[in-house]
């Protein structure tokens, strides 16, 4: 029941917004959602599975938005820095995001294993989520392979593809450096297109 699953991650993830993940109970984010506490647990098995599905929904909603970034018009400097402005935003604006790109878990978050664990749901979007979840490291790779893709794709840019995508990586790792130490207003996609515009050509 996709529907019920969905509600069960936006009522665990808004209870996450208040107070620290230990102190969020399974009953209150079924109630939140509307369903029993029986569906919650048919669809995430337990606690650490609802964490597990909730990473990994937040993993896959900001990959989305790096694809969004990709979309848009403009050569490849121009939309590595929208890649960049995009990560930084999703890192400030959701904990999780920052959590997954910089490896750094508060003791207020879920902090699921990122190996995969034995799962015996019978709900595919559990299995995946029982799955491996990305590292830092994975994540960066994921962009980069992504922005390589697109930027090399029928009718887009020609160039030399480990170039590109050396030029891709150094991109997103500039971007998690602005979520470390964020510059000022406006300035990530200039520092990312001044960065890239100084190497080799990249589109």
């Amino acid at each position: 029941m996709p529907a019920a699953r969905e509600s069960l991650l936006d009522a665990a993830y808004s209870a996450l917004a208040r107070r620290p993940w230990s102190a969020i109970r399974m009953v209150d984010v079924a109630a939140v959602a509307g369903v029993s506490r029986q569906t919650l647990y048919n669809e995430f098995g337990s606690k650490e599975g609802l964490a597990r599905a909730l990473v990994r929904r937040e993993a896959d909603a900001y990959l989305a938005g790096v694809e969004r970034a990709l979309a848009l018009p403009g050569g490849a400097p121009e939309r590595l820095a929208a890649v960049a402005e995009w990560t930084a935003s999703a890192a400030r604006g959701n904990a999780l995001v920052r959590a997954m790109l910089t490896g750094c878990w508060s003791e207020r978050l879920p902090a699921p294993t990122l190996s995969a664990v034995p799962s015996s749901s019978a709900v595919p979007a559990q299995r995946r989520a029982d799955g491996p979840l990305p590292s830092p490291a994975d994540l960066v790779a994921a962009v980069r392979d992504r922005a390589v893709a697109v930027l090399t794709g029928p009718g887009a840019f020609r160039a030399d593809t480990a170039e590109l995508a050396r030029s891709c990586e150094l991109g997103v790792r500039l971007a998690l450096s602005c979520v470390a130490a964020p510059p000022a207003e406006g300035r990530i996609a200039e520092l990312i297109r001044d960065a890239l515009y100084r190497r080799q050509p990249v589109g």
